[in-house]
């Protein structure tokens, strides 16, 4: 298993990371199979969307805060309720299929670590499971 850092400058972003999980496989050598994806945070998200037009992730943040999730009274008392909602929509994990050594992704496809209650330093952990 191999770990990303990833440090955040906004409360709310979406950050590029398919080159860093390139990289790992790159790094292990490995050939075939499944790559998980996967942040052990709770306000925090792994996503997979376009990375051609750079509007997307503006856009998505935009969309998931238009919900009205900001607006509820929550009991929780550290404020970070909406957070905490968003992660859980997008999820904290992708799979992503590894053939001949890479990623095998749309064209229009990038891997996102999504942050929603940051600035923050994020893990990312990718682990590999099939043929090296």
């Amino acid at each position: 298993m191999k770990e990303i850092s990833v440090s955040t400058n906004r409360k709310e972003e979406l950050i590029d990371i398919t080159r860093a999980v390139a990289k790992c496989i790159d790094e292990e050598n490995f050939h075939d199979g499944i790559c998980v994806i996967f942040t052990p945070h709770t306000t925090g998200a792994v996503t997979i969307n376009e990375n051609a037009d750079p509007d997307v992730k503006s856009d998505m943040i935009r969309g998931l805060s238009s919900v009205g999730i900001e607006n509820v009274r929550y009991d929780h008392s550290e404020g970070n309720s909406p957070a905490h909602i968003k992660s859980s929509l997008v999820g904290v994990s992708e799979t992503v299929i590894i053939e001949n050594g890479r990623l095998i992704l749309g064209t229009w496809q990038g891997i996102y670590f999504c942050e929603f209650d940051g600035p923050r330093k994020r893990k990312v952990y990718v682990k590999m499971i099939g043929n090296s």
